[in-house]
């Protein structure tokens, strides 16, 4: 089986710990593996590597960092024979934690030697892949603040969050499902493939990434009462029991404002837009996940 590492070159993780390379160096001849690794050297960069794998004949293409590398490699993977490997690094490592991947370096690299390929939906928002979540609201602004930080992590993510939530004007969004249309003013709307954002931020309880579907979650403005109580049940996976939320699943959503404005695809920004186009693809992305669970 040969392998890529892939490695993000910008993660605050890998700038801490410049001696992972070496390690995963060491990793690979103590197994005696057909691997190599390689750094990104910007933005999208990840993806040129995985294709440029792909063509060099790597079964196995493993993703070394954050949602966003995830969501770079991942994306030149969809539809090709080859799996996606997760070694987790980021902050809020939606993907992994929702697969059931260790984040412990060294439990991540035992999945590439022994896990099982699982096949998973892709989501597409205006053509732009995501495979745990995109966003569009409140959502995307604080991922915009979040990604200029230099100390990431949940504790800046929730600082963040506090101190912008009572800024945040609520928008009016029409929502099409088919033939079905909801209008209505709301603070973000995501659509998840997988159940959480990360760090077990659970946006959308139970939902698969193998059901052939997505399921898009509108939470209600900020108010004085419901701060808390939506954090708390964001966090205990009990967010779609409360009934100023809306949830609705289907294979494709439209998702339109009054102006242009950001949204996000696993945490990376794109320019701002009125109409959003969702659609999934069905087992369209093998990855490797543990052999047991």
């Amino acid at each position: 089986m040969k392998l890529r590492f892939i490695l993000n070159s910008r993660s605050g993780y890998i700038r801490r710990d410049p001696a992972l390379a070496g390690r995963l160096r060491a990793f690979i001849a103590r197994q005696g593996l057909d691997a190599t690794v390689v750094f990104t050297a910007a933005p999208g960069h990840a993806t040129d590597l995985a294709r440029a794998a792909l063509a060099d004949g790597c079964a196995v293409v493993a993703a070394v960092g954050g949602d966003g590398t995830v969501n770079e490699v991942a994306h030149a993977l969809v539809g090709t024979p080859a799996a996606l490997g997760l070694v987790p690094l980021g902050s809020g490592n939606g993907l992994a934690r929702d697969l059931g991947v260790p984040l412990r370096t060294t439990d991540a690299l035992e999945v590439l030697l022994h896990g099982r390929p699982r096949m998973i939906d892709v989501g597409y928002a205006n053509d732009r892949p995501f495979f745990c979540t995109m966003g569009t609201g409140f959502d995307a602004d604080l991922v915009q603040r979040f990604n200029q930080c230099t100390r990431r992590g949940l504790a800046t993510y929730l600082r963040l969050g506090a101190l912008h939530w009572w800024r945040q004007k609520p928008e009016r969004f029409v929502i099409r499902a088919g033939d079905a249309r909801l209008e209505l003013t709301a603070l973000l709307v995501a659509v998840a493939n997988a159940a959480q954002f990360g760090n077990n931020a659970r946006i959308a309880p139970g939902a698969r990434v193998d059901d052939g579907l997505l399921d898009l979650v509108a939470m209600p403005p900020a108010t004085w009462g419901n701060a808390l109580p939506l954090v708390w049940r964001l966090f205990t996976g009990t967010l779609d029991r409360h009934p100023p939320v809306r949830r609705l699943r289907g294979p494709s959503f439209t998702i339109e404002r009054a102006s242009p404005g950001l949204f996000h695809t696993d945490g990376e920004i794109s320019l701002p837009v009125a109409r959003i186009e969702i659609s999934v693809r069905p087992s369209a992305l093998r990855v490797l996940v543990p052999a047991t669970g």
